[in-house]
C-alpha cells in the first residue's frame, strides 16, 4: 500500500439475514465475518491494517413477535458486546473499538464501530433514524440509519458519513415492491439539515454513502435461457460454481437491470458480486446446499458512493473495493452473510466550504422528502406494538405456540359462553 493509500479510509461492511433466529443467529466466533482483513492483508500493507470504521447490519435479527412488540434491546446490546468483543479480538494489532450508534427497527438493525483512537473519538453529529416500508408503514420490511460527521483537520466542515442497513419486499415477483420500497426508503429515512444548511436531508445528501441489506431482488432468467428449466433442480447449484456462469447470470439480476434502467440506487454502485455464489436460499445447516423452492439469488448486497464520483460515469467509483464475498460457513440461516472491504478516495480540503460536500447525482434525479413521513411512522409504530404484544400475548397462552394460543383463546372463550348461557340452569 502507498503512502498516499495510508491516508485513506478503509471501512469494513457485513450484512446477514439471521433468519429469526435471536440469541442463536451467529457463532461464537466471528473471524470469518468480522475480520476479513486477515484474509486480504497483501492488499494492503505488509503489515495488516484494521478499518477505521464497521458497519454491521442485520434483518430478521429476532422472532417477528418479539420485534414487532419492541422486545429487541437485550438481543441487540447482545449483538452489540458479542461484535466489539470479536473485532477487538481479531483486530490485527490488537486496536480497541467504540460504538458510534446503533439503530432497530424490528428485526432491522445496524451497528457502526469506529476506531478508538481515530474516526471514533474525532465524529460528531451523531444521528439515528429508521422508517418501516412493510404494510401500513409497518416494520417488517424497512430501513434503519445512522450519521455522523467527521470535522476536517484543517478546521473546514469535513465530510458526513451515512450507513443504511434495509430489508426490502420479498418474492421475485414483487419487483415493483422492491422499487417503491426503495424509494419510500429515500423520502422517509430524513436526517436533521447538514451544518450551514436549513432543510432536512434524504440519505444522498451525504459526502459518503452505504446502503448493505437483504435487499430481496432475485434472478429473471428468460425461458429460452438453456439454465431456466433448471433453476430449481441441484443442476443449477452446480452450475452456479462456474465464475463465468455467474457473470453471464448476473444480467439477469433484477437490481443489475433496474439499477442500469435508472429506476433504482441512482448515484450508487457495487462492486462484482458475481464473484461469490447466490447468498440465499440455502438449506439450514448446509454449507453449498441450495433449497430449491426457491431460485437461488444475490439477495444481500452492498452499494456505496462517495462525493468525488462523477454521475457520467455510474459504473466507475472512487472508492476501492477490496473484498466483496460471503461467508459460506454459517448454517443457521437461509443466507449467507456477505462482508465488503472499502478503501475511500483521500479527503481534499474544503476550508471554503460552508457545508461538507455531497453525492453528485444527474441531473435526472432529485430525490426529496416526505412531508407526512413523521405520521406514517407514527402509524406504522402504533401497528408494529399492537400486533406485537398481541401476538406475544397469543404466545404466551400457548406456552410458545401462537397456534396454541389462539386455540386457548376460543377454547376459553367457547366455555365462557356455554357456561354464560347453559350454567344458571344446571345449579
Amino acid at each position: 500500500m502507498s503512502q498516499a493509500d495510508s491516508d485513506r479510509l478503509l471501512v469494513q461492511i457485513a450484512t446477514y439475514n439471521t433468519n429469526l433466529q435471536g440469541l442463536q443467529g451467529l457463532p461464537q466466533d466471528l473471524v470469518d465475518w468480522l475480520a476479513p482483513t486477515l484474509q486480504v492483508s497483501s492488499f494492503l500493507s505488509r503489515e495488516r491494517r484494521p478499518p477505521d470504521i464497521i458497519a454491521v447490519g442485520f434483518q430478521e435479527l429476532l422472532p417477528l413477535h418479539l420485534g414487532f412488540a419492541g422486545l429487541s434491546k437485550s438481543v441487540v446490546e447482545n449483538r452489540d458486546r458479542h461484535i466489539l468483543s470479536q473485532i477487538e479480538t481479531h483486530a490485527p494489532n490488537k486496536e480497541r473499538y467504540t460504538l458510534i450508534a446503533k439503530e432497530v427497527n424490528v428485526g432491522v438493525a445496524l451497528l457502526v464501530y469506529g476506531l478508538d483512537d481515530g474516526i471514533g473519538r474525532k465524529v460528531v453529529d451523531v444521528q439515528t433514524q429508521w422508517t418501516g416500508c412493510g404494510p401500513a408503514a409497518m416494520g417488517n420490511k424497512g430501513a434503519v440509519g445512522v450519521r455522523f460527521r467527521v470535522p476536517g483537520e484543517d478546521g473546514s466542515p469535513g465530510e458526513v458519513f451515512t450507513f443504511v442497513c434495509a430489508h426490502l419486499t420479498a418474492h421475485g415477483y414483487k419487483l415493483q415492491q422492491r422499487i417503491d420500497d426503495y424509494d419510500y426508503i429515500v423520502r422517509s429515512l430524513v436526517f436533521p439539515p447538514l451544518p450551514g444548511e436549513q432543510e432536512l436531508c434524504t440519505i444522498y445528501s451525504t459526502s459518503h454513502l452505504f446502503f448493505l441489506g437483504d435487499l430481496n431482488f432475485r434472478l429473471d432468467i428468460p425461458p429460452s435461457h438453456p439454465l431456466s428449466a433448471l433453476c430449481k433442480r441441484p443442476e443449477f447449484g452446480e452450475a452456479l460454481s462456474s465464475e463465468e456462469t455467474r457473470e453471464e447470470l448476473r444480467n439477469f439480476d433484477q437490481l443489475t437491470v433496474e439499477k442500469r434502467k435508472g429506476t433504482i440506487f441512482v448515484g450508487l454502485r457495487e462492486a462484482e458480486f458475481w464473484k461469490f455464489k447466490c447468498s440465499y436460499k440455502y438449506r439450514l445447516g448446509g454449507i453449498d446446499k441450495y433449497d430449491y423452492k426457491r431460485i437461488p439469488a444475490w439477495t444481500d448486497r452492498v452499494l456505496f458512493a462517495t462525493h468525488t464520483d462523477s454521475p457520467d460515469e455510474p459504473e466507475r467509483s472512487n472508492i476501492e473495493t477490496l473484498l466483496y464475498t460471503s461467508i459460506p460457513s454459517y448454517t443457521s440461516s437461509d443466507h449467507k452473510p456477505v462482508v465488503c472491504l472499502l478503501l475511500l478516495p483521500s479527503s481534499t480540503p474544503s476550508t471554503h466550504l460552508a457545508s461538507p460536500p455531497k453525492i453528485r447525482l444527474p441531473p435526472t434525479f432529485s430525490p426529496t422528502t416526505s412531508p407526512f413521513s413523521d405520521t406514517w411512522r407514527l402509524v406504522g409504530r402504533i401497528l408494529d406494538r399492537s400486533l406485537g404484544l398481541l401476538w406475544w400475548l397469543l404466545r404466551a397462552l400457548g406456552v410458545g405456540s401462537t397456534a396454541f394460543g389462539i386455540f386457548n383463546v376460543l377454547l376459553g372463550t367457547g366455555l365462557y359462553t356455554w357456561w354464560r348461557i347453559w350454567g344458571p340452569s344446571l345449579m
